[in-house]
């Protein structure tokens, strides 16, 4: 009684347990990635994005304000004001105030509210707990002000200002939109050349009748296991030779050769798993190949067309070797997105909030289309695997 049909099987905890526990290890950094996209470098800095919506403790440096703001007591220089009104680097209102200093060697020297006194007795400063400051000197203070390092508790803050960097920056070396443009001007082209050359293909070989038609199968099913590195050089003279090397054209014919053999296999045990009678029927009635092709396979091989686009597009989205190889361009017109990743990371260290903003920007795209056509990449992918 134990293996009647429809009982569940006591396991059945364990493989739901264990999807769960896939999605969240694929669903956990795309998550982590959009919420650093939103956060300012100190809040990235100082704390993951799992604690994003929580205050932080920051080491902040602000300065007093300068010669201009000073003003002369006797014989001391004071300046007064407040470091979370004045100051360009303040992180603004809501922020709690710690301990603070004067030297980046020990920035929690001195208590909120007490008295520092500093360059032998000649300098002091005084920080309340809303911000408020008295400085004094000796001497006249510099034009820049006195530098403080505070240890504040920052409230949660998110911006969209790494995305109006990101996009719409007019430097070339910040914005990715140029490259946006590009990625699409090698996806799109990329994804449907091998689909229409494929599904030709497929056709032949799932039912036309022609001599080496079972030697050609096996040469497709033996090209998908050759390493794409393998076939680069050669393939990049051969581009070179015909003068088409090192732009778009080159790069859709390269990822449409490396792509179809996938394309023919998948969509061919597709297609070979359809009812014969239909097209024998279509046979029949004076159909031809191009219109059973047409009117009666192309319908009916939707999943196995969109399961095919789904990788195609990730693949070709996502490349940066293809791209390397063969969209060479010393001036940027051609950088694809991956691409520009990597300048961001070689030319804008100082900049390095932004890159949780230009990846996600990367895979919005691949994430969008995959969640857009997911339900038919399983059966695209079954196809033909059970008579």
């Amino acid at each position: 009684m134990d293996n009647i049909a429809g009982r569940k099987s006591g396991l059945n905890w364990v493989v739901h347990i264990s999807v769960a526990l896939l999605v969240a290890l694929w669903l956990f950094p795309t998550v982590g990635l959009f919420v650093s996209s939103f956060r300012t470098a100190d809040q990235i800095s100082a704390s993951g994005w799992w604690s994003s919506m929580f205050a932080s403790d920051q080491i902040i440096q602000m300065r007093t304000g300068g010669a201009e703001f000073a003003t002369k007591e006797g014989d001391l220089w004071v300046v007064e004001g407040n470091l979370l009104q004045d100051d360009a680097n303040s992180p603004g209102s809501g922020v709690t105030l710690g301990n603070f200093g004067v030297s980046s060697r020990d920035v929690s020297a001195y208590e909120i509210g007490t008295l520092a006194e500093f360059s032998d007795g000649e300098e002091t400063l005084i920080l309340n707990a809303d911000g408020s400051y008295r400085y004094t000197s000796v001497e006249e203070p510099g034009r820049r002000g006195q530098r403080v390092f505070v240890a504040a508790e920052v409230p949660p803050e998110f911006t969209t200002a790494n995305y109006s960097q990101v996009l719409f920056s007019g430097n070339s070396t910040d914005s990715m939109a140029k490259a946006f443009f590009n990625t699409l001007t090698v996806t799109i082209p990329a994804t449907i050349i091998p689909i229409v050359v494929a599904a030709f293909a497929a056709y032949a070989l799932a039912w036309m009748d022609f001599p080496g038609r079972a030697l050609l199968i096996a040469i497709v099913v033996g090209l998908l296991v050759v390493p794409l590195q393998l076939a680069l050089i050669p393939l990049l003279k051969l581009h070179l030779g015909i003068g088409i090397g090192k732009g778009y054209l080159g790069t859709w014919l390269a990822h449409t050769g490396f792509g179809l053999p996938l394309a023919i296999y998948l969509l061919r045990n597709y297609m070979v798993g359809l009812p014969r009678d239909i097209i024998e029927n279509a046979k029949v009635d004076g159909a031809t190949d191009f219109q059973i092709f047409t009117k009666i396979i192309l319908p009916l091989s939707f999943p196995a067309l969109a399961s095919f686009a789904i990788f195609q597009f990730l693949w070709t989205w996502n490349d940066l070797l293809v791209a390397k190889v063969f969209l060479i361009d010393a001036t940027g017109e051609t950088t694809v997105m991956t691409n520009q990743i990597v300048e961001l990371l070689g030319t804008r260290g100082g900049n390095w909030e932004i890159l949780a903003t230009a990846a996600f920007v990367s895979i919005a795209v691949p994430l969008a289309v995959f969640f857009a056509m997911q339900r038919y990449l399983v059966r695209g992918l079954l196809a033909g695997s059970v008579k």
